[in-house]
C-alpha cells in the first residue's frame, strides 16, 4: 500500500511540475486541426500518435523550463512554491523527464512519417529554447505562442503527409493560436513586472509597463480572432464553428475586463478559466460542424 501511495504521490508531483492540466490550451486545437484534415475520420493510430506527440512535446518543454528556471523560481515569491524550489522534485529528475519526453515525442514523429520526424527535431529545439529567450528578448511571449501554434499545423501535416494548398488552413489556425497564447502570456507576465526588471529579465510588461503591455495583448488577441475566423473559412467549417469563434471573442473581451494594471487579483480566472473555456468551446463547435451539422462545400 505504501509503495502504491508513493508512486501516486510521485506521479502527482511530476504532473504538478509540468502543469499537465494546462494541456487544455494546445491539445484541443491540434485535435480540431486533425479532425478537419481527415473530415472527422482519423484512424485510431493517427489520433493516438498525435495526442501522445502533443502531450510529450509539452511535457519535455515544461520539465526543461522548470529545470532551467530553478534558481529564478526560488527567488521569485510567486514561484518559490514550485516543486524544484521546495525540494519535491530534484533538478536531475526534471531534466530526466524532459529527455525521456523529448525522446518519446521524436519516436511519435518517426512513427507518423519521415517528414514529421525531420520537422520534429527543430520543433523540439524551439520548444526547449523558449526557457532561455526571456534572458535576452522581450519577444519571449511570441516565442511561446509559436511553440504552441506549431501543434495545429503539425497535426494537419501528420494527416496529409505533405505541404500543399490545404496547408493554408492549419497555418492560419497556428498563427491564431500563437497570437492567442502570446497575448495571455503577456497578461500573465504582468505579475512579474518588478521581478523581471530587478533581475534583468525581458518581458513586455518589464519593457513597456503593465498598461501598455495589456494593450499589446489586446492587439494580439484581436489578430487571434481574425485567424480563427480564417481557419473556419479555409477548413471549411460551418455556422457552429462561426458561433464558437464569436463566443471565444466574447470570452477574450471578458478576460481583459477582469484585469487592470494595478489589480491582477483575478489573473487565475482570466488565465485558466477563460482560456481553457475558449479552447474547449472552439473544439466543441468544430466537432458540431464535423459530426452533426456537416461541413459546407470546400476544397
Amino acid at each position: 500500500m505504501s509503495g502504491a501511495a508513493g508512486a501516486t504521490g510521485c506521479v502527482r508531483r511530476f504532473a504538478s511540475l509540468i502543469k499537465l492540466s494546462h494541456s487544455v490550451f494546445a491539445l484541443p486545437f491540434a485535435l480540431l486541426s486533425l479532425l478537419a484534415a481527415t473530415d472527422g475520420k482519423p484512424s485510431w493510430r493517427l489520433l493516438a500518435l498525435v495526442v501522445i506527440a502533443v502531450v510529450t512535446a509539452r511535457t519535455a518543454a515544461m520539465a526543461y523550463n522548470r529545470f532551467a528556471d530553478r534558481d529564478l523560481d526560488a527567488k521569485n515569491p510567486r514561484t518559490a512554491g514550485r516543486e524544484i524550489p521546495r525540494g519535491l522534485v530534484s533538478p536531475r529528475s526534471a531534466l530526466g523527464l524532459a529527455v525521456v519526453a523529448g525522446a518519446l515525442f521524436l519516436g511519435c514523429c518517426w512513427l507518423l512519417s519521415p517528414l514529421c520526424l525531420w520537422l520534429g527535431l527543430p520543433t523540439l529545439a524551439w520548444l526547449l529554447a523558449y526557457s532561455h529567450v526571456k534572458r535576452f528578448s522581450a519577444l519571449c511571449h511570441v516565442w511561446l505562442g509559436l511553440a504552441l501554434g506549431i501543434s495545429p499545423l503539425a497535426a494537419w501535416l501528420a494527416a496529409d503527409g505533405q505541404f500543399g494548398d490545404r496547408t493554408w488552413a492549419p497555418f492560419s489556425l497556428g498563427l491564431a493560436v500563437a497570437a492567442w497564447v502570446a497575448g495571455f502570456d503577456v497578461l500573465y507576465a504582468c505579475q512579474d513586472e518588478a521581478f523581471d526588471r530587478q533581475h534583468g529579465l525581458f518581458s513586455l510588461p518589464a519593457l513597456w509597463g503593465a498598461r501598455s503591455a495589456m494593450w499589446g495583448a489586446r492587439l494580439l488577441h484581436a489578430f487571434a480572432v481574425v485567424g480563427f475566423f480564417v481557419f473556419g473559412w479555409l477548413a471549411p467549417l460551418g455556422t457552429a464553428y462561426l458561433a464558437g469563434t464569436a463566443l471565444a471573442a466574447a470570452l477574450l473581451v471578458w478576460q481583459h475586463r477582469l484585469l487592470r494594471p494595478a489589480d491582477l487579483s483575478r489573473i487565475d480566472m482570466a488565465f485558466f478559466t477563460a482560456n481553457g473555456t475558449i479552447a474547449a468551446v472552439m473544439f466543441a463547435a468544430g466537432c458540431l460542424d464535423l459530426y452533426v451539422f456537416g461541413r459546407p462545400r470546400g476544397f
